[in-house]
C-alpha cells in the first residue's frame, strides 16, 4: 500500500493520458441530470467530483451509493457507473437500472461485468488498470470523472488543474509524508474527527474512511456550518479521547473562517487534541488532492502504529461471503 499511496500523483496524470488515448463518443441527448453511482474506494471519487463542481456543472449531481437510482433518471440522464472491479453488486444493479431507463450511460471500470456490459452494449467507458484496492486507485477515478463531465459539456476542462495537482503532490511528497507521520502520532490511541468547510465534505469523507479500511479505526466527519447547528452543541461532553482535526484551505469563505476560529475555541475547551491543517495549491481541485494525499499518509502511518494490516478487509470480506449465501 504504501507505494501505491506515494503513486497518486502518477495515477493523476496517467489516468489523463488514459483519457487522451480512449476514444469517447457524442451524445445527442439533452442532459440535464447526472447521477454518479459507485460505493467504497470506488464511490467516493463521485463526491468529491460533486463538490468541487458544483459552482460551475450545467446539470445538477445526484451521488448514488444504493442498489437503486432515483425515481427521476430518464434518457435525459447522465448515469455515472463506477465499480473499479467491475462486479459491485450494487452498482451493476444500478447500472441495470439504468440501461432499462435509456439513460446516458459511462462506465469507469478495471474490468469485470461492467466492463462486458460497455462492449456488449457500446458504451462510453474509460478502463483502469486493475488488480488494486479500489481505495488506493482513488487518483485514477477522480481525474476521470472530471473528463467524463467535460466531454458531455457540463463542466469547462479542467485538464490543466489536474496536471498541476499531479505536479503539486510530487513536490510536496516529503513535506506531507512528514506532516502525516506527526498527525498519525498524535492521532494514536483517540477517536478522530474530521472537519471540513461545506463544498469539500467528500475530503472528509476520504479520510474518514481511509482510516476506517487502512488504520481499521473508527471516526466520524462533519461539515461546517452545518454541525455548528447541532454537533457543536455535543462538545460539551467531549474529552481527550477525541481527536479534531480542521482541514482548511485559504479559498474558504470568509464567513465560514471565522465560524472554524469560533469552533476550536468552544472544542478547545473539552479536549486538548485539536489540530488545523491548510493545504497547498492554486485550485479547488489542487486543494483537494493536497487533502486527499495527506489523509492516505495519515491512514498509512497509524496502521503501523496501531500495529494492523492495511491490506486486509476480514470484516468487508466477511459481509460479501455472507450475502454470497442468499
Amino acid at each position: 500500500m504504501k507505494s501505491l499511496i506515494a503513486s497518486l500523483p502518477k495515477h493523476i496524470s496517467e489516468a489523463l493520458q488514459i483519457a487522451e488515448s480512449t476514444h469517447l463518443k457524442p451524445s445527442n441527448k439533452h442532459i440535464n441530470k447526472v447521477v454518479i453511482t459507485g460505493l467504497g474506494g470506488s464511490g467516493i471519487g463521485g463526491t468529491i467530483v460533486a463538490d468541487l463542481v458544483a459552482d460551475q456543472c450545467k446539470a445538477p449531481i445526484v451521488v448514488n451509493k444504493n442498489y437503486h437510482l432515483p425515481a427521476f433518471v430518464n434518457e435525459n440522464t447522465l448515469v455515472i457507473a463506477n465499480s473499479y472491479s467491475g462486479n459491485t453488486e450494487e452498482t451493476i444493479s444500478a447500472l441495470e437500472e439504468a440501461m432499462n431507463r435509456n439513460a446516458e450511460i459511462f462506465i469507469v471500470t478495471s474490468g469485470g461485468k461492467a466492463a462486458e456490459i460497455a462492449n456488449e452494449k457500446g458504451y462510453n467507458h474509460l478502463v483502469v488498470p486493475g488488480g488494486n484496492p479500489p481505495r488506493s486507485m482513488l487518483g485514477y477515478s477522480l481525474t476521470l470523472q472530471f473528463i467524463v463531465l467535460h466531454h458531455y459539456g457540463l463542466i469547462d476542462d479542467l485538464h490543466l488543474q489536474l496536471d498541476n495537482s499531479a505536479t503539486l503532490l510530487s513536490n510536496e511528497q516529503g513535506t506531507i509524508m512528514e506532516m502525516a507521520e506527526q498527525l498519525a502520532s498524535e492521532m494514536k490511541g483517540t477517536l478522530p474527527v474530521i472537519y471540513t468547510i461545506d463544498g469539500f465534505e467528500g475530503v472528509a469523507v476520504r479520510l474518514r474512511q481511509q482510516l476506517n479500511e487502512n488504520s481499521k479505526m473508527l471516526c466520524w466527519h462533519a461539515v461546517i456550518p452545518e454541525m455548528n447547528h447541532n454537533e457543536l452543541v455535543g462538545w460539551e461532553n467531549g474529552t481527550d479521547q477525541i481527536y479534531a482535526l480542521f482541514l482548511r484551505n485559504a479559498s474558504d469563505f470568509d464567513r465560514n473562517q471565522k465560524r472554524v476560529e469560533i469552533n476550536k475555541q468552544i472544542i478547545e475547551k473539552h479536549t486538548k487534541n485539536v489540530k488545523e491543517v491548510w493545504s497547498k495549491g492554486n485550485s479547488s481541485i489542487e486543494q483537494a488532492f493536497y487533502h486527499i494525499h495527506l489523509g492516505d499518509w495519515i491512514s498509512y502511518y497509524l496502521s503501523e502504529l496501531n500495529q494492523v494490516d492495511i491490506m486486509a478487509i476480514d470484516s468487508i470480506d466477511l459481509l460479501k461471503s455472507e450475502l454470497a449465501k442468499f
